[in-house]
């Protein structure tokens, strides 16, 4: 345990290259390290919270990924964006709700991110992915098109190629770009007769 305060010490202390290596340092520790790492969640330092969630992305382990889901409703746009980039690493069905509201944020990146995760977590991102192509704003479409590209999943087709006509160039883009990786980009009628 003592070895663990150290490293915790030099993850808050020790400038971003020793919090670096302590960060994985501490999740060579895997399950053992999460109780420590899990208190830094609950700082006040924005800080704190965002090296704590570093650490764990590290940890494969269950009890991950319920961790990780508050931080994407932190108050530093930060530790939000960290919080979605440790969901990629560690991803989880439980975080699609929260995820697919993230797509709509002002921060960009953030949803950029965001997006990224739902990929990760796989095919049960795919429904509210294709809701909120029909419904969502313009920039929360953007996102969900090219997670719905990234994903190449068959459900996606008849969106796609709706979304070939967007007024938005970068949707009719990522929309091309999903239904090429799927091999269905292209279709060539042959005349009747």
């Amino acid at each position: 345990m003592c070895d663990q305060q150290k490293l915790l010490s030099e993850l808050l202390n020790g400038g971003d290259r020793r919090a670096e290596t302590a960060a994985s340092q501490l999740a060579s520790h895997g399950a053992a390290a999460i109780p420590a790492i899990r208190n830094l969640l609950a700082s006040a330092d924005p800080e704190s919270r965002w090296w704590a969630l570093r650490s764990l992305a590290e940890i494969s382990h269950p009890q991950v990924p319920p961790l990780l889901l508050p931080s994407l409703h932190d108050p530093d746009s930060a530790v939000r964006q960290c919080a979605a980039l440790a969901l990629r690493q560690q991803p989880t069905p439980q975080a699609v709700p929260d995820l697919i509201s993230c797509l709509d944020d002002e921060d960009r990146l953030l949803a950029h991110l965001a997006a990224d995760a739902l990929v990760a977590a796989g095919p049960e991102a795919v429904p509210p992915l294709l809701d909120l192509m029909e419904k969502g704003s313009q920039r929360s479409r953007l996102e969900a098109v090219r997670a719905l590209a990234l994903l190449e999943d068959q459900r996606a087709i008849p969106v796609l190629f709706h979304a070939l006509d967007d007024q938005s160039a970068l949707v009719s883009h990522w929309a091309d770009q999903g239904l090429q990786r799927m091999g269905v980009g292209m279709v060539f009628f042959k005349p009747a007769g």
